[in-house]
């Protein structure tokens, strides 16, 4: 890397943090990029080099935290022996994360957020098409060692992924250990369903 790719990484690192960092203060909405031009000091017309928009640059804090989170899963994986291990795993660090990380209400708030252009609303598919394939690589892993039975799973892998997207939503004002047990309990029921076995 040159001088120059390096000044110009220094100059983007240092817009994303500040960003990042208003986001988590004043919510998604509330931040303007001229509050971000004040923090910075840089020009709007630099933020928009880099990012080309607001949702630009939240979706790039938004690719940073998925980063993050996947390279600390792949660390923490290899001391799961199953993929019905890994499965409870995944969910518990989904929910350690969720409760943890500063940008969860800046993240809902954008994605509720009506007002999105389609380049903007393609990425964000992407994204989930990674949260899907990921699921799916996970899944197929446990039906290669005949842990799961055969079985559709695209379907199963966005199944999952919608379980966990729901159980986001709805464990943000629970307790610690009950958001927790929610997440322990809809992995149970993930994996071996609540109807009765038939006699």
């Amino acid at each position: 890397m040159n001088k120059k790719q390096q000044q110009t990484e220094h100059t983007k690192r240092k817009i994303a943090d500040a960003a990042r960092n208003l986001f988590v203060q004043k919510g998604y909405k509330a931040t303007s990029i001229e509050d971000i031009v004040k923090a910075t000091g840089c020009s709007a017309g630099n933020i928009y080099y880099h990012f080309k928009s607001k949702e630009g640059l939240f979706l790039h804090l938004i690719d940073d935290w998925n980063t993050e989170w996947e390279e600390t899963w792949l660390a923490k994986e290899p001391q799961y022996k199953t993929t019905i291990d890994k499965l409870y795993g995944m969910a518990e660090h989904l929910a350690h994360d969720q409760l943890n990380h500063p940008l969860t209400k800046a993240v809902d708030e954008f994605f509720n957020n009506a007002e999105k252009n389609p380049e903007v609303e393609e990425r964000i598919n992407e994204m989930v098409k990674g949260y899907i394939d990921f699921n799916r690589d996970l899944l197929q892993r446990g039906i290669d060692s005949g842990e799961f039975q055969s079985s559709n799973v695209t379907g199963l892998a966005i199944i999952l992924d919608s379980l966990m997207y729901g159980l986001n939503q709805h464990t943000r004002t629970m307790e610690r250990e009950e958001a927790l047990a929610a997440y322990r309990l809809a992995m149970d029921v993930f994996l071996h369903g609540i109807a009765t076995p038939a006699r």
